[in-house]
């Protein structure tokens, strides 16, 4: 891997981790933030928009009707899952409504770390190559891709057990292509075994992350 260049101001180093479906993004994700990272979580936020009472809401039910919405008052995934990933323009539609909200909420976050002095910050966007989410708005220093063979997205997927064979390759092939998101990446961790090796190998590139950004120190030794 080669050297991690330093930021030209004393500002966060920011990286941008995506991946695939079942690629082990969320569980390299956790290992960074254990070492310290400031962990900016798009699928978190996208679930608090779309929970009972969030902000996002009245604009679902606007594009898509009361069906999008579940008796628990929250939007229905499972519902609009199968709708968004059975037709493109109605994903992009649920997309234009959620992306912006997303970029804002993870851009006042990212102050929030800033402001207590963490150098580190990760954007865990899965969608980062799809939708070029914070690209512009603030950029990251570097992009990380979590890697591995598509049959073994489907295996983890289907192993958790809240998704059919059929629901899993309809959001992979509704996703970027794998070599897509290898294109942009400066930094790839493969990730075709064991989670123990993955979390292996996230040590040695926070080592480096942390060199670049000066404060960083790994608490976990």
């Amino acid at each position: 891997m080669s050297t991690v260049p330093r930021p030209q101001s004393a500002a966060a180093l920011r990286v941008a981790i995506t991946g695939g479906i079942g690629s082990g993004k969320t569980t390299a994700a956790a290992e960074f933030a254990r070492r310290g990272a400031g962990v900016v979580d798009a699928d978190a936020i996208s679930r608090e928009l779309t929970a009972a009472g969030g902000a996002a809401l009245p604009d679902i039910v606007g594009a898509f009707g009361p069906d999008a919405i579940g008796p628990d008052g929250a939007m229905d995934r499972a519902r609009m899952r199968a709708r968004v990933f059975a037709d493109a323009g109605e994903r992009r539609r649920l997309e234009a409504i959620l992306h912006p909200w997303i970029a804002r909420i993870a851009a006042a976050r990212a102050h929030e770390f800033a402001s207590r002095g963490t150098s580190v910050l990760l954007f865990d966007i899965p969608l980062l190559v799809e939708s070029g989410l914070l690209r512009t708005a603030l950029p990251p220093h570097r992009i990380l891709v979590i890697d591995c063979p598509v049959h073994r997205q489907i295996e983890r997927t289907i192993a958790r057990g809240a998704l059919r064979r059929s629901e899993v390759e309809a959001i992979i092939d509704a996703q970027a292509p794998r070599t897509r998101r290898l294109a942009v990446a400066d930094d790839i961790l493969v990730n075709d075994g064991a989670a123990a090796d993955l979390c292996a190998r996230v040590g040695r590139l926070w080592d480096a992350y942390a060199a670049s950004a000066p404060g960083v120190r790994d608490d976990t030794a």
